[in-house]
């Protein structure tokens, strides 16, 4: 026989698996957990990448347009592809947020977001995890014939977030009282500090467009000097010149902080890695958090995955 004659692999056998972009990483990781084997889960947003600037390129947006399922986080955290998801949602296709049903009496609407909430939902593990129900209530409607795994996957997975928070409160309330103060980048850390009772200062507000000024700087050396702060944190997807410049102002002041490590905020870590996860990116923020601010974490954190030295003060 010739080699014509092999036959084709019958499509009903393996049926095509769903193509699901996401926007941000913190997003595709909660998909991956609901979805399962049912479906390649892909995210345009990537490590390092501050999602409040990010503009889809061309290929960006042939990969929306070619997904059957489309995920964002929402609350205007995708500031720059409103547009772009608008108009692939007016075309038909299922375009979902995962805030877009959290409680609005749950959200916070600081100063300097222009009256809209702030979109960093995620930092507060209970608020992640109503996103994880929205992904599976959306998937059950679009996939129906998997409704019930995905809701099997979502609750195990909502466990793991459960000890996950638990493991939050325990160690912030190691953390000496007058020193439970995150001073950060950006203000992307408003819901962790209130799940988690820690005062929050972002120097550059929420938006990461603006600059701050020497009187803001000033004012927090104050508040450093007065609550005996000795560490703030810089971002992986966030400029430190701030930061930096805040150390500097203190030392010409004759008070000494640290960079009490490197926080995840908008980006998750590196893809493959424990950090490169929604869990192990919460994991590796709450330990450096209590280490770098005198509470007590094992450094390599929750269940002893964190990469070696990355929670070291």
């Amino acid at each position: 026989p010739g080699c014509d004659d092999a036959a084709p692999t019958d499509p009903a056998a393996a049926p095509a698996r769903l193509r699901i972009v996401c926007t941000v990483g913190m997003v595709a990781d909660i998909v991956r957990e609901v979805v399962g084997p049912h479906a390649d889960v892909d995210n345009i947003i990537g490590e390092g990448v501050d999602p409040h600037l990010f503009q889809a390129t061309r290929s960006d947006i042939a990969r929306l347009s070619g997904a059957d399922i489309i995920f964002y986080s929402g609350l205007h955290l995708e500031g720059r592809m409103t547009e772009t998801l608008d108009r692939l949602a007016a075309d038909g296709r299922p375009v979902f947020a995962v805030t877009e049903r959290i409680d609005p009496e749950y959200l916070l609407t600081p100063d300097g977001f222009d009256g809209n909430p702030d979109p960093h939902v995620w930092m507060d593990v209970a608020g992640w995890r109503a996103a994880v129900q929205a992904v599976a209530d959306a998937m059950s409607a679009t996939d129906p014939e998997h409704a019930a795994e995905y809701r099997t996957r979502a609750a195990a997975y909502r466990e793991s977030l459960d000890a996950l928070d638990d493991y939050a409160r325990a160690c912030i309330a190691t953390i000496p009282e007058p020193r439970r103060v995150l001073i950060t980048a950006h203000d992307a850390f408003n819901y962790f500090g209130r799940a988690y009772g820690l005062d929050v200062t972002g120097i550059r507000g929420i938006s990461t467009s603006s600059e701050a000024g020497v009187a803001q700087i000033n004012m927090l050396v104050d508040l450093i000097v007065e609550r005996g702060i000795t560490a703030v944190f810089v971002e992986t997807s966030v400029a430190d010149k701030e930061v930096r410049a805040l150390v500097e102002g203190a030392a010409s002041r004759g008070v000494t902080i640290t960079v009490g490590g490197t926080l995840y905020s908008d980006a998750m870590g590196p893809a493959g890695t424990y950090e490169g996860t929604y869990i192990g990116m919460i994991d590796h923020n709450i330990t450096v958090i209590t280490r770098g601010l005198g509470g007590t974490a094992p450094e390599r954190g929750m269940s002893g995955r964190l990469a070696a030295g990355g929670a070291t003060p």
